[in-house]
């Protein structure tokens, strides 16, 4: 398993980004990939790409380019899983959305009546509500038309600041990553454990320290989990995946998995739902199901200390999944953002089944690596 921080301007990477679109960083990925393949002995290895948030964009279009190559010395890639990603345009996945998840979560987000009025009002006011509703349809009835205020120029149906702010007000400590996160703020070593960056006095980022640059054998640099600017004039010129290489992508993948938690407010799951019935792939757009008839989503039940601690990870049935021609999306019901920090029992399930390991995300068994474990 390898780790990359790409593209160019991100974490320890060295240079000058040159990228303006989603195909030079996947040029330059399958540069450093071949390099890597060769370095040590790699020829043939299968390729599995994962990926979350903007890995939306990077992880398609890597395995699109991947999968263009037509070379399985270098890129013999199989399958991708992208979590939580940015799939079509940023309106589609904040804005329209977000009264709909307000109020799915009202008990959770305890936002007050007359609040919570006027965000519907703004959502019907600006044509996101009919939009939702016209576009969660299964299966779909065609083609969806152009969002409203796709270009997000019309500042008065900022349905998405306008959540975030009045939660924040409510829950000071409020993490659009985790909407169920409150007070105490928390913090991680890698300097980036909510909203916002935050690193407390006495407290240093890990990779920022000499010490473990060095026993890494990193370039002694500045070094932060999220970077800007990795793209000429801070501008990314590509299309959506969704409307653009991931369809062609499902077709040729073994598998194409879709993870989403349910508790993301940073990039909202109906989004990615209405990304999803919009596309075209293997013969037909979108699901012929709704998510309500989806399946149960199981995960094996396990055994990791026998003391008071007990397991640090969930199980059972933790979400919902439904796959079509080469499609699978799964909700995670109790995870933010990053599914593997939230829930890292799901996302390892997951993995099994993005590695060919079991035949389906409801597989009731144990994991393939306990196999004598309890499920």
């Amino acid at each position: 398993m390898v780790w990359v921080e790409q593209p160019v301007g991100t974490g320890f990477s060295q240079g000058t980004p040159t990228a303006t679109s989603e195909s030079d960083v996947a040029a330059q990925f399958l540069g450093f990939f071949k390099n890597f393949v060769e370095t040590f002995a790699m020829q043939g290895y299968t390729v599995y790409i994962a990926g979350e948030s903007y890995a939306g964009y990077y992880v398609p279009y890597i395995a699109d380019a991947m999968f263009n190559a037509n070379d399985k010395e270098y890129y013999n890639i199989s399958s991708i899983m992208i979590y939580d990603p940015s799939l079509s345009y940023d309106v589609v996945q904040e804005q329209l959305p977000s009264a709909a998840f307000a109020n799915y979560w009202s008990n959770l987000l305890d936002l007050n009546s007359t609040y919570m009025e006027q965000l519907n009002n703004m959502s019907d006011v600006c044509g996101y509500t009919s939009f939702l509703e016209e576009s969660l349809v299964f299966p779909p009835k065609g083609p969806l038309p152009t969002p409203p205020n796709v270009d997000l120029s019309d500042d008065s149906c900022d349905t998405f600041d306008s959540l975030f702010y009045a939660i924040s007000e409510i829950n000071p400590c409020f993490d659009i990553y985790q909407v169920a996160t409150t007070c105490p703020l928390l913090w991680d070593v890698l300097g980036f454990p909510g909203s916002f960056d935050y690193v407390p006095e006495g407290a240093s980022i890990y990779f920022n320290r000499t010490d473990v640059q060095k026993a890494i054998h990193a370039p002694l640099m500045e070094w932060a989990e999220c970077s800007n600017g990795v793209f000429v004039n801070g501008t990314d010129d590509s299309p959506p995946s969704a409307l653009s290489v991931l369809p062609g992508v499902i077709e040729q993948a073994d598998r194409v998995i879709i993870g989403h938690g349910i508790l993301d407010m940073v990039l909202i799951y109906n989004g990615t739902l209405i990304a999803v019935q919009n596309m075209t792939f293997n013969g037909a757009q979108g699901f012929s199901v709704a998510p309500a008839q989806w399946d149960e989503f199981y995960v094996p039940y396990h055994v990791q200390y026998d003391n008071q601690l007990g397991d640090l990870a969930g199980a059972g049935n933790m979400g919902s999944y439904h796959t079509e021609r080469g499609l699978t999306v799964v909700t995670v019901q109790l995870s933010g953002h990053m599914v593997p920090q939230y829930a890292p029992s799901a996302a390892y399930r997951q993995l099994e089944f993005l590695l060919g390991r079991i035949p389906d995300l409801g597989t009731v068994g144990p994991f393939t690596t306990l196999k004598n474990g309890s499920y």
